[in-house]
Formats: structure tokens, C-alpha cells, sequence
């Protein structure tokens, strides 16, 4: 596994533990989703540049523009759940009764 590889598999890792132990606000596991596209986006970018598959180069703005999507719709439900309970914690929502 070349340094690379491992940088962006302790990125993705990481953003994974963070969503996994941290999951107190609902703001803290969007930013850890948000790593986690990061690192994949950056990993298929490089990906792409170094085995020069270029008819797949339109694959990382794809991926990009899918994330930016994800958080948009995360911070539209993050708005709203703060405007309906008054907060944004995970363990004070039950989201069967919305």
C-alpha cells in the first residue's frame, strides 16, 4: 500500500469513527459524512490521474457535486429539526413521530 493509498484510507477511517463515536449533534455527523466524501472524492481524483483513465474524469466532479447535494439536504434537515424541537441533538429526536 503506497503512502497514498494509506492517507486516504485513515481519512475515510477516520471520518468512519468519528460518525460511529461522536454522534451526539446532528451537525458533527454531517461534517464527519462530509469527510468521508472528501477523502473518496480526492482518492477517485487521484485515482483517475494516475492510471490516466481519462474517459473517467468526469467521475470525481460527479462525485463532488453529488456531496455538495447531500449537504445541502443535511443542513435543510438540520434547520428544520432545530426549528421544530429547539435542537440539534440525535439523542432528543425521534424521527418515527415527525
Amino acid at each position: 500500500m503506497t503512502p497514498i493509498h494509506f492517507t486516504f484510507s485513515a481519512m475515510f477511517i477516520l471520518g468512519l469513527m468519528g460518525l460511529a463515536f461522536h454522534r451526539t449533534h446532528l451537525l458533527s455527523a454531517l461534517l464527519c459524512l462530509e469527510g468521508m466524501m472528501l477523502s473518496l472524492f480526492l482518492a477517485l481524483a487521484t485515482w483517475t490521474l494516475q492510471f490516466g483513465v481519462f474517459g473517467f474524469s468526469a467521475a470525481p466532479l460527479l462525485l463532488l457535486a453529488f456531496s455538495a447535494c447531500e449537504a445541502s439536504a443535511g443542513l435543510a434537515l438540520l434547520v428544520a429539526t432545530a426549528r421544530t424541537h429547539g435542537t440539534d441533538r440525535l439523542q432528543s429526536l425521534n424521527l418515527l413521530q415527525c
